[in-house]
């Protein structure tokens, strides 16, 4: 069944609000501290009223900033809420992504790959212990293709189903170790929000939303 995870809110103050609340109660003891000065000042030498309207000033400017600070909160807050929301639409469909971890389910496990001369060497698959479940000898083609695994051990058994990786070993005609990129793709039944970040789920598999290259929908 889809489902989205993600934190639960908590009523805590922002930051604009603690401090909103601060300068509130400075800003009543400096009127009370202003009032008692001007009831006692000495009338042949009066206090400079220009600098009761500077101070006056500064707190004005203070709050106004603080006031700033508080709307960019809610800005942020409804962007990020936005955000989330959007992250819903990934449920259900079919994506592809860069990486080289992926599901082997119904007997078969698959991955996109691509580089930029034809190669020879090995290839690995591991299970999400890391222990080698399978490997073999394989030639890669200049360009790219897919790479499927039947979930056949090295020992002969079938592999259970669940998350498994894979890995290039190989070299070019010249014996230069040739980068092979992987792509990975399945239908996602989650997402992840509960470290702040997003994750797209295939299974056990967790792929940051930035790594998808490709979304699609059948029908």
């Amino acid at each position: 069944m889809a489902e989205v995870a993600g934190t639960s809110s908590t009523s805590t103050s922002s930051s604009s609000q603690v401090a909103s609340t601060s300068l509130m109660g400075n800003y009543e003891l400096f009127l009370s501290l202003l009032t008692t000065q001007i009831q006692n000042q000495d009338p042949l030498d009066p206090l400079d009223s220009a600098e009761y309207t500077n101070q006056l000033v500064q707190y004005s400017a203070v709050e106004q900033s603080i006031q700033t600070n508080a709307y960019l909160e809610n800005m942020v807050a409804a962007m990020e809420s936005s955000q989330a929301s959007s992250y819903v639409s990934y449920l259900g469909a079919q994506v592809s992504a860069s990486g080289n971890t992926t599901m082997l389910e119904d007997g078969s496990a698959a991955w996109s790959y691509s580089l930029s001369e034809g190669a020879n060497g090995t290839v690995e698959v591991r299970n999400s212990a890391g222990a080698v479940v399978y490997s073999s000898d394989i030639t890669l083609e200049k360009g790219g293709g897919t790479f499927t695994w039947d979930g056949v051990s090295d020992s002969g058994g079938s592999s259970p189903e669940g998350a498994y990786t894979v890995s290039f070993d190989v070299k070019d005609a010249s014996g230069n170790a040739e980068p092979v990129a992987t792509e990975i793709s399945g239908v996602v039944d989650e997402v992840d929000l509960s470290s702040g970040a997003a994750f797209l789920k295939i299974g056990d598999i967790k792929i940051p939303v930035s790594a998808v290259q490709n979304v699609s929908r059948s029908g």
